[in-house]
């Protein structure tokens, strides 16, 4: 881990299964506001853009069109195939919206194509062992987030992912963090000093960059109304 580093986490922007409360969209993508919301974070992070030094991205189609377009400065700069894209960092239920598509499948998309898949197995989109829903399961996938970026050599990452799954990596001693993350939010964290060289790794908040979008509820909150 370099001194001093920042992680940027950043929720997608306005999905179609956010809208509609329908779960049944496999992989729900954005929607056009989801995409003008996305869009309208890069002019917010231009300067914060200047010192990314890897982008990282949760590999469901959301996430990767709020990567593409709202860490645009970034992207551009650093290249589009040097994006990692990390299975680990999925949403957290097992419904068709969180469920991701197969490499195959996005690496034949025009939108998608320029993406680096070669992190995902053919087992990402099973949701069963080590991508399960349940709690403990989760627990675990976000421990291995933490850990993964705590090993980086890089000193300010930016992630894009999701609600639920952000809640589990922002999770501290007395469980995961309860805030409701924002469509295309970006705040920025850091590791815990008195944890960081454990097992758990916690992150400390740091503040808020920017956010494009209102509010608007995960699948697990979907689920709980």
């Amino acid at each position: 881990m370099a001194p001093n580093s920042r992680i940027i986490l950043t929720r997608h922007a306005q999905a179609e299964h956010n809208v509609d409360l329908d779960y049944s969209i496999h992989d729900a993508p954005l929607t056009p506001l989801g995409k003008k919301q996305a869009a309208s974070l890069a002019p917010q992070v231009t300067d914060l853009a200047k010192e990314v030094d890897l982008v990282v991205s949760s590999p469901l189609k959301r996430t990767l069109q709020t990567t593409k377009l709202g860490w645009a400065p970034a992207v551009e700069r650093l290249g589009i195939k040097n994006v990692v894209c990390i299975p680990q960092a999925q949403e957290c239920n097992d419904l068709p919206c969180d469920t991701g598509s197969a490499k195959a499948q996005l690496e034949s998309h025009p939108e998608f194509s320029d993406f680096d898949f070669s992190l995902l197995t053919a087992d990402w989109t099973g949701k069963q062992g080590f991508y399960a829903p349940d709690r403990q399961s989760v627990l675990g996938r976000a421990r291995w987030v933490r850990q993964w970026l705590r090993e980086r050599p890089e000193t300010t990452i930016v992630l894009v992912a999701h609600g639920d799954v952000l809640r589990q990596i922002t999770a501290g001693p007395h469980g995961p963090s309860e805030y409701m993350w924002k469509n295309a939010e970006a705040r920025i964290f850091r590791f815990h000093e008195e944890t960081v060289g454990g097992e758990d790794c916690f992150l400390d908040q740091e503040g808020v960059v920017a956010v494009a979008g209102g509010y608007l509820p995960t699948s697990t909150e979907m689920d709980i109304e």
